[in-house]
């Protein structure tokens, strides 16, 4: 969708300014024609050198720089955008833009374009609060700018908060959304990393683009905890509330596909239009699994499965009658690696819940278990742990990172994760009976 578009790409002073770098590279990878436009303050973080290789234009600095006598560069370069990005976009720019001033090649530029201009900005967390900046995006929200929310987390300055700019990869999923012909005029308002308030616009280009994805294939998701029991009244289970695996397998059931979800232990509805078999041991889920597993295209294995469970369980309620209880512990089959190791034509995606060291465990997991794919997460925030709506994952295949996906809700998640298992599908389609 971005072949042939040309983007002015807006770079301002701020040490998010590296990120540009990136943006820039991705967009033009994607086919689009990339003319950037820096601040002064910006050529402090970077150099213009950098976004002239990776863009392969001129980069633009200074409004009297005339370097065509043909043209006037800032009204040239307004008239021939079919998208004005500003990414990052600083308090002083919104400023400039909220009130009309033009004393630098960007804000003059900016003045002069009749093309549609998307903002991401990133500052300080009490910078992005200040009721200024609140009262100028409004203004330009007002206006028609489409504004790309900052993340939440660790900033430069050592604040944590939200004011980091959102990460080039879903900068460039909403420009794709974008020139995909989301109605952006009606919802102006892009929602990054707070997923959970996604434009309609948006998220209906996120639906259209993965409609029918899935027609005529299988797919099994498992969710939620299982339960290993001790006694008739007592057993050993895990947080897992089920919300991540039931998304999946909601997006799924909306590609086309014919849904299997094999559940346990869950803290939310289960959907309609899927067959549920609901389990409660790990045993009686990898039976479940084992049933399924030779007729489905794709296995996302999303439940948390217990590792061990008790050898011995009583058959009546354990009474109390010492100051201690030694339970032993048995490990259960390995759900995950047994369908690594009997995978035939199947595409297999494993979750891996960590709490450290995400990226490294993440891959080394897949390794192990012969997964396609791994769907990374710290399951220690409670911004996206267990029981959380929202979800930030890393997707790993065997080459390493696939695609990084910052915070938002899980069934934007899961449409992520679906899309790049589709991509490994093979052309043929199972026939379903």
């Amino acid at each position: 969708m971005l072949h042939g578009k040309t983007i002015v790409l807006g770079i301002t002073g701020g040490i998010a300014a590296y990120k540009a770098a990136t943006l820039c590279s991705k967009l033009t990878q994607a086919g689009a024609s990339v003319h950037v436009i820096m601040t002064d303050s910006a050529t402090k973080f970077i150099p213009e050198l950098t976004l002239q290789t990776l863009s392969r234009n001129p980069v633009y600095t200074d409004t009297f720089d005339e370097r065509d006598p043909a043209v006037v560069s800032h009204i040239h370069l307004a008239d021939r955008a079919d998208l004005f990005l500003i990414a990052p976009a600083t308090a002083n720019i919104l400023a400039k833009m909220a009130y009309g001033l033009a004393d630098d090649m960007l804000s003059t530029t900016l003045l002069a374009t009749t093309a549609p201009v998307m903002v991401a900005p990133a500052m300080n967390v009490h910078m992005y609060a200040h009721p200024a900046v609140q009262h100028n995006m409004e203004l330009l929200r007002q206006r028609g700018v489409h504004f790309i929310e900052p993340a939440e987390g660790p900033l430069a300055c050592g604040y944590t908060g939200k004011g980091r700019l959102e990460e080039p990869e879903l900068i460039i999923e909403h420009v794709r959304q974008f020139f995909e012909g989301a109605n952006l005029q009606s919802s102006p308002q892009l929602v990054g990393s707070q997923g959970n308030n996604v434009s309609a616009a948006a998220s209906a280009s996120i639906a259209n683009t993965h409609s029918n994805l899935l027609v005529g294939r299988r797919v099994m998701v498992t969710a939620g905890g299982t339960l290993e029991r001790i006694d008739p009244v007592r057993y050993l289970t895990n947080d897992a509330s089920g919300k991540m695996g039931i998304a999946i397998a909601e997006a799924a059931r909306d590609m086309g596909a014919d849904v299997t979800l094999i559940a346990g232990q869950v803290q939310t509805m289960l959907p309609e239009g899927v067959n549920i078999i609901r389990v409660e041991s790990a045993a009686d889920m990898l039976n479940a699994v084992q049933a399924h597993y030779d007729k489905t295209d794709i296995v996302v294995k999303a439940a948390a499965v217990a590792d061990y469970r008790p050898k011995f369980r009583a058959e009546q309620k354990i009474k109390k009658t010492a100051e201690s209880l030694v339970l032993e512990l048995e490990r259960n089959t390995d759900i995950l690696a047994w369908l690594g190791e009997h995978k035939h034509h199947q595409v297999l995606v494993g979750f891996a819940a960590e709490t450290e060291k995400v990226a490294e465990f993440a891959q080394d997991k897949l390794k192990r278990k012969g997964c396609d794919l791994i769907v990374a997460n710290d399951v220690s925030r409670s911004d996206i742990g267990f029981g959380s709506d929202n979800n930030e994952v890393l997707i790993f295949d065997g080459q390493g990172l696939v695609e990084s996906v910052s915070v938002r809700a899980k069934q934007d998640v899961a449409k992520r994760v679906l899309a790049q298992a589709a991509k490994l599908l093979p052309e043929e389609v199972l026939v379903i009976d």
